[in-house]
């Protein structure tokens, strides 16, 4: 059964941004199953983005423009990666709320209304958790430890990040960055910056058509960029931490090796062709060169700040308006939206920072 969304004004309220690379196969029947989900209207839009496809892929999505003024196209001259094309979605996409899925048919689009009706629960980001994968074991298994591993370390408990089947609000889009590989922890990248995240079990399907287009790399690309998800969410604003914990640790263990040579070498025994006085010595330049970096960090981080003001949303809840408020104060809350009362309880204003 189609869902309706509806808008006040002339834009959509929905958008969906579909990233695919050679996948013309596939285009025809999600194209179908999207609009038996969602129906016809202009209260939505698909925004498919082709990153640099050399199929058949581009020519299919001009003839769905042709006869479907909801469908935008996004094309790139060359394949620059999933992150640069949901960062180019982002971008273009003009809904409230965004909707991201893959175009290989894995995702059902019956479950939009599924993450809609989540998202209205408060939420900013719902992620789609694959309880039922249909994927080879070769997949599965390295993605439940990487989901085990990424869960314990970010401290946000989902099952399935690397899942890209997600309802977005748009302010949470419009805070977040993605470039490189980091797509698949924009859970983790909300969640830091304050945002509601949470996840809902969705439908899965086996692959139709084609091959997967990620490889045994991807695994170790992602270890990497966990460390990267890690510095910028637990240490971006405070580096000392990091690299001070590092140069103390390292300034420690060389003093404290070096202490034990002086000894000795005030005993009477020569020191001067024993590797451990090198060790020693090295570890204490690397203690310092840590703790240099930690400082030059937090002036950065000093200067970052003063700059760019905030670094976290947070939601501002205003008392409720009281009839004798003039008129010309509803001006100063322009950029505000009106959070939805409880039953039995006065309105309140609310604005995100």
């Amino acid at each position: 059964m189609a869902a309706h969304y509806t808008t006040a004004t002339g834009t959509p309220w929905l958008s969906l941004v579909i990233p695919l690379y050679n996948e013309a196969e596939s285009l025809r029947p999600l194209y179908d199953a999207i609009k038996e989900a969602l129906g016809s209207g202009d209260n939505y839009e698909i925004l498919f983005v082709d990153d640099g496809s050399t199929d058949e892929s581009l020519s299919l999505l001009h003839s769905f423009q042709d006869r479907d003024e909801s469908v935008r196209v996004l094309h790139f001259a060359r394949n620059f990666g999933k992150a640069e094309a949901l960062a180019a979605g982002f971008r273009e996409s003009r809904g409230e709320v965004i909707i991201t899925l893959d175009a290989d048919l894995q995702d059902d689009p019956q479950e939009i209304p599924h993450l809609v009706s989540t998202l209205a629960k408060g939420y900013d980001l719902v992620s789609g958790w694959k309880q039922h994968r249909q994927d080879p074991i070769t997949k599965t298994m390295p993605s439940h430890v990487f989901n085990a591993v990424t869960s314990y370390l970010t401290g946000i408990k989902l099952k399935d990040f690397n899942s890209g089947f997600k309802a977005y609000r748009r302010r949470l889009v419009d805070e977040l960055h993605i470039y490189g590989e980091l797509h698949r922890f924009l859970p983790a990248l909300a969640y830091w910056k304050g945002f509601r995240v949470t996840e809902v079990p969705v439908v899965h399907h086996p692959r139709r058509f084609g091959n997967s287009k990620y490889g045994a790399r991807r695994f170790l690309s992602g270890f990497l960029d966990l460390l990267t998800v890690l510095f910028l969410t637990r240490f971006r604003r405070k580096p000392l931490h990091l690299f001070g914990t590092l140069g103390l640790a390292c300034l420690g263990i060389g003093l404290a090796i070096n202490l034990y040579l002086t000894t000795i070498w005030l005993q009477g025994e020569a020191i001067g062709t024993r590797p451990l006085l090198q060790l020693g010595v090295l570890l204490m330049v690397m203690g310092i060169q840590f703790l240099s970096m930690g400082l030059l960090g937090e002036m950065l981080t000093v200067s970052s700040v003063e700059e760019r003001g905030r670094t976290h949303v947070y939601e501002v809840i205003e008392p409720p308006a009281s009839p004798t408020n003039s008129q010309g104060e509803a001006g100063t809350a322009a950029s505000r939206i009106q959070a939805a009362p409880q039953a039995g309880q006065p309105s309140r204003q609310a604005g995100w920072r």
